[in-house]
């Protein structure tokens, strides 16, 4: 019986979607559904209020799509889209809650990422970090060097 993967002696296999990573891909899923439930009631019932806040809560909730379909993929092209999607949540959450708190003006309704997302209890925030250190943690290593073998 044949493997079709291959096998590399002392690799170690550590995938984004199991163990603390399931708990990870339910908190993106819970917030890719909340986020995206919320920005489509606002895009579509109240969208001159706050077109700028709308949008951005859009942007958020398909980033928290992004980052629940990729974690929970782990393959290695799905670890490449989680952390462009992660770093884009970060640079967000924390360009937007600065931007809210310097010029409330610019955002008179809250978005997902506002004041770095105090909504939502600081999740948003703090979110991204756990996404970027389950990917550090579960990074592919390299295989020990067989001696004799370069």
């Amino acid at each position: 019986m044949t493997d079709s993967s291959p096998q590399q002696p002392n690799a170690e296999v550590r995938r984004t979607n199991s163990g603390a990573g399931r708990v990870l891909v339910a908190v993106y899923g819970i917030f890719a559904l909340a986020a995206t439930a919320r920005a489509s009631v606002q895009l579509l019932t109240k969208f001159d209020q706050a077109p700028l806040a709308y949008l951005l809560s859009a942007l958020s909730g398909v980033v928290y799509v992004v980052a629940t379909i990729t974690l929970a993929r782990g393959t290695r092209a799905s670890r490449r889209v989680a952390l462009v999607a992660i770093i884009i949540e970060l640079i967000g959450v924390i360009s937007v809650g600065t931007l809210s708190i310097v010029d409330p003006e610019a955002f008179p309704r809250a978005t997902v990422w506002s004041w770095y997302g105090i909504g939502y209890g600081f999740v948003p925030l703090v979110l991204p970090i756990f996404g970027l250190a389950w990917l550090w943690h579960t990074r592919p290593t390299a295989p020990a060097r067989v001696e004799g073998h370069s």
